[in-house]
């Protein structure tokens, strides 16, 4: 399965100058935020294919205007094509905005998925906008990762874990691929395409 995930800049190559060719063997759409809701609309029209999505940090504006033919994971875990993803959108609270959380709070917003998790067998995708702690985070407490990433990695080791939030553009050696023990990292910033068997 070849999945397109994208996050926080919208893909002039996607949007500005689309090219059905591009996305032709594309399976599966996953946002991992801060994206227009009208580009994910734009994707979900021209590819034809599922978009599944989380909220960012900044997309309080998908309350006005929701991506249309797109599906929210945020706190739920979905199954497609036999492989359990599961969503948890957001950043660390930096500011009063109503898609950040403390790391208490996202612990709490994980302890509640318990029974969905019990029923799937926990997960093979975890999709979330901010990175976990100290893995592709930043250090300022606005891009600081998550430490229940690493606790829900080590219990269920998934395949993959998809985050966004972290610009590969910020300049500060950021990473797009790396490694948590059985779980392979991936920075979706803008786009990129990961293939799965």
């Amino acid at each position: 399965m070849k999945i397109l995930a994208i996050s926080d800049e919208e893909s002039a190559a996607l949007w500005d100058y689309f090219d059905k060719s591009r996305v032709k063997d594309i399976d599966l759409i996953i946002s991992c935020g801060d994206l227009n809701p009208r580009y994910l609309t734009f994707l979900a029209t021209m590819v034809s294919v599922p978009v599944l999505y989380v909220h960012g940090n900044h997309d309080e504006k998908y309350n006005q205007i929701p991506p249309e033919g797109c599906v929210c994971i945020e706190d739920d875990i979905v199954v497609y094509k036999g492989i359990r993803i599961l969503g948890l959108g957001g950043s660390m609270r930096y500011t009063s905005g109503s898609h950040q959380y403390t790391e208490k709070e996202m612990q709490r917003r994980v302890k509640r998925l318990w029974f969905k998790l019990l029923r799937k067998g926990g997960f093979d995708i975890l999709v979330t906008h901010s990175p976990a702690y100290q893995l592709n985070d930043g250090r300022d407490l606005p891009h600081q990762g998550f430490r229940v990433f690493l606790k829900l990695m080590e219990k269920y080791n998934p395949k993959l874990f998809l985050h966004g939030h972290v610009h590969l553009n910020y300049g500060r050696n950021q990473r797009r691929y790396d490694q948590y023990r059985d779980t392979q990292v991936i920075n979706a910033f803008e786009r990129c395409i990961i293939e799965i068997p």
